[in-house]
């Protein structure tokens, strides 16, 4: 396998293992490299994406609730590097004694992390690049802190139902005995409305999607036709959620690594699921992932909602 200087072994196995499947697929995590990661942040502050706008409002509107059910002194750990909106609402509200900030793009964690502890002197700011996909080691100036998990963004809907279970066990994993996770969750709402925040009339989503082609070609040496595929999002009633596909326009070949691969006109490579939520299956995946809900908080249109979660005690009940 011919691999470009300086790519990422896992990213170069996981496009190969994907574009060899029926269904081509390659997993959402690797949209977010340092280009994808700012073109995330560009589409949060389009009119069509409501997630980013409705999860800031609720964070402001719940921020005195939040500080007493979670109190000062904790160290607030963010898995994905934190935004420069709704990272912040969460630190004001609480008085936090550290941020550890864990995200796998190095270059945005590092940009992030010295913007928000420029503007915040007397916050220990510690950044760890890792995948937070496995439990992480946290930084040992936390190690005797309780903790706040952070995962806003409703980004645990990227997850299919067993990849979301055990991440959150990742996390309870990660963040320890007496830990608390604070969790954004988009709900399930009109058809219309899911597709519209994921295919912009901007386009901004798309340049978002071909990226990952971008990326493919310049760390894995492939040969893509980026400007022959087009962005497609489709939403899955039965398993409700958003997807989206890279769809290629015509029949075409190229090689990546040195493979060699061919798709036909109408085919496509997916690349990101985004499954939405009832409150009741919110609440089971979040059981299932060892935590239990203590607090959840809402927009008044019931478009997205913000868990606060206990990591659960061991229950041997049947």
């Amino acid at each position: 396998m011919a691999l470009v200087d300086g790519a990422d072994p896992a990213f170069v196995r996981d496009v190969l293992a994907g574009m060899a499947l029926p269904q081509k697929a390659v997993p959402a995590r690797w949209l977010y490299d340092e280009a994808g990661s700012h073109l995330f942040e560009d589409l949060t502050r389009l009119p069509e994406y409501y997630p980013t706008r409705t999860e800031t409002a609720i964070l402001a509107a719940c921020a005195a609730d939040l500080a007493t059910q979670v109190g000062p002194g904790r160290a607030v750990v963010e898995f994905g590097s934190g935004s420069s909106t709704k990272t912040p609402l969460v630190l004001d509200a609480i008085s936090p004694a550290a941020y550890v900030p864990i995200d796998i793009s190095g270059d945005f964690l590092r940009a992030s992390a010295a913007a928000l502890a420029a503007a915040r002197p007397g916050l220990p700011v510690h950044p760890v690049k890792a995948d937070f996909l496995q439990p992480v080691a946290l930084p040992s100036a936390v190690e005797g802190l309780p903790k706040l998990g952070f995962f806003p963004g409703s980004t645990i809907g990227n997850f299919g139902p067993r990849a979301a279970t055990d991440l959150l066990r990742s996390m309870a994993a990660t963040l320890g005995e007496g830990a608390q996770l604070l969790i954004g969750m988009d709900l399930i709402k009109d058809e219309a409305a899911l597709v519209a925040a994921y295919d912009d009339a901007a386009g901004v989503t798309a340049r978002f999607n071909r990226n990952l082609l971008q990326r493919i070609n310049r760390e894995a040496g492939g040969t893509i036709p980026v400007a022959q595929f087009r962005h497609e999002a489709r939403w899955n009633d039965t398993q409700a959620r958003i997807e989206m596909h890279l769809v290629a326009e015509c029949a075409l070949s190229f090689t990546i690594a040195g493979q060699s691969f061919a798709m036909g006109a109408g085919d496509s490579i997916h690349t990101e699921n985004s499954h939405k939520f009832s409150l009741r299956s919110a609440a089971l995946l979040l059981m299932a992932g060892g935590w239990q809900i203590r607090t959840r908080w809402l927009d008044a249109d019931a478009l997205f909602a913000i868990m606060l979660a206990d990591r659960a005690s061991a229950n041997f009940a049947p």
